[in-house]
């Protein structure tokens, strides 16, 4: 390294990586126990093997094509340029493994190579983490009925394929979406959680309801958690995660005026100055407005006022970097108001299921805090970039629509369509009548049939019948 200042805030932004890394574990530790809570009894292991094996998965499918997306696609590619060199990406580049940042590395300067020595590991991890919660928000709204290796082929779809796309189109600071439409997402109200929401609902058209969940006349019953204490722990879990979350959003420090100045900050992935201190305060008061108005909305209901914290959090997260904390307040409780009721409002209209809320809370909540930024930081630059377009409500709106339906409901649909026709999406009716953990046991899969018709008899002799 050049100088100790440079030696200095590289080892820094490396430890400060590792830290968000490791509170971002927390995420998806509050999502096993959210998603358990939330399912039935007989259906604990599967639901908590389902989410626990996306780790794996999405881990080596990021690591071998998932991280090179990101650098190699900002421009589409194809809409504004081809596809970009990204040698420090490339699973079989020194830079992937462990590196003293000595010499050159193929394709790269001598500089270069010295600083994604020590940053391309937690760059990378912090990203994973993000596929990570990509691909939980999906698996809590699918519990108790898909099949789990239908939920794991979407997970590395979502978590190394589509969200990186979007996150190179309009997280990365010269992403075509950036330059053109001006899309502003800080703390990725659509990157992740809007995208993540409009998988989840491709994927719940398709597989339909769970058995029991809607009377004859389509009324919607309530399928309540099997444990409502682990789904708050979950929850608070989370809210704790997404401290990691939230600060890996950030450059921890960055010089904007290099070249005519000295002017250190701590920016947003865009590279546009923030502070920790000023999301530090977004984040606690759109918590609060989410609780307040989730508390409200659903007359008390702890499910709904929990989910409601994080959704104030998420609505508001597009502009947090930049809003006045009364505003975060106000963008989180409008936010989880639009969830909640249109939660109920396409659970009647379509009969879709989702068990847990989370088209709701990530999907219209997101897309929500992505369009309201477009009106209330209308004017303001999308990036240090003067070239690029400025945020307005037209730009937003675009990039809600691809976040949530070009790269989030339609390649889930599609490949739910591929999987439904080809028999492999849910869970056989016996199987999830009895619990998916009984399928779980392949001895047990061969007495099913036998233990149905057992159950049936014993009801008939009874003089009652099943539903």
């Amino acid at each position: 390294m050049t100088s100790t200042v440079d030696s200095l805030v590289t080892i820094f932004t490396e430890f400060y990586y590792w830290l968000t890394v490791a509170l971002m574990f927390l995420i998806h530790v509050g999502f096993c126990m959210y998603e358990v809570g939330a399912s039935r009894h007989k259906n604990h292991q599967h639901t908590l093997l389902k989410n626990t094996m996306l780790i794996p998965l999405v881990t080596i499918s990021f690591f071998f094509f998932g991280w090179w997306i990101y650098f190699a696609f900002p421009n589409g590619p194809g809409i504004t340029g081809g596809l970009l060199s990204a040698p420090q990406a490339e699973p079989w580049s020194q830079l992937m493994g462990p590196h003293m940042g000595g010499g050159k590395a193929a394709g790269m300067s001598a500089g270069d190579t010295m600083v994604w020595s020590r940053l391309n590991g937690v760059f990378w991890a912090a990203f994973l983490l993000f596929s990570w919660t990509a691909a939980s928000i999906v698996s809590g709204a699918v519990i108790e009925r898909v099949r789990s290796s239908a939920f794991w082929i979407l997970a590395v779809l979502l978590g190394s394929v589509t969200w990186v796309i979007d996150a190179a189109w309009g997280w990365h600071p010269d992403g075509w979406m950036v330059q053109i439409l001006g899309y502003h997402d800080a703390y990725a109200s659509g990157v992740i959680h809007a995208i993540a929401g409009g998988a989840a609902l491709g994927y719940l058209v398709l597989l339909g309801p769970r058995i029991g969940k809607f009377a004859k006349d389509g009324t919607p019953r309530s399928i309540l958690p099997h444990n409502p204490w682990l789904v708050t722990i979950g929850l608070f879990l989370i809210y704790t995660g997404f401290w990691g979350f939230y600060v890996a959003c950030n450059v921890p420090m960055f010089d904007i005026q290099a070249g005519d100045g000295v002017f250190w900050s701590a920016t947003t992935i865009y590279l546009t100055p923030t502070t920790l201190s000023a999301i530090t305060v977004n984040f606690l008061m759109s918590l609060s407005g989410g609780l307040l108005v989730g508390y409200f909305v659903s007359k008390g209901s702890g499910f709904w006022t929990y989910s409601g914290g994080l959704a104030g959090i998420i609505t508001a997260s597009a502009g947090n970097d930049l809003y006045h904390p009364i505003q975060a307040l106000i963008i989180g409780g409008v936010g989880v108001a639009f969830a909640y009721y249109m939660h109920h409002w396409v659970e009647r209209r379509f009969k879709i299921d989702d068990a847990v809320g989370a088209v709701a809370v990530h999907g219209y909540a997101g897309f929500l805090g992505v369009v309201i930024a477009g009106f209330v930081l209308w004017g303001y630059p999308s990036s240090p970039n003067p070239a690029y377009a400025s945020i307005t409500p037209w730009g937003q709106l675009a990039g809600a629509i691809i976040m949530f339906w070009v790269l989030g409901f339609i390649p889930a649909y599609i490949l739910g369509r591929i999987l439904k026709a080809a028999g492999v999406l849910r869970i056989p009716r016996e199987i999830e009548i009895l619990g998916l953990d009984f399928g779980l046991n392949n001895e047990s899969k061969e007495f099913a049939n036998e233990i149905l018709a057992a159950e049936q008899e014993a009801l008939s002799a009874a003089g009652l019948t099943k539903n």
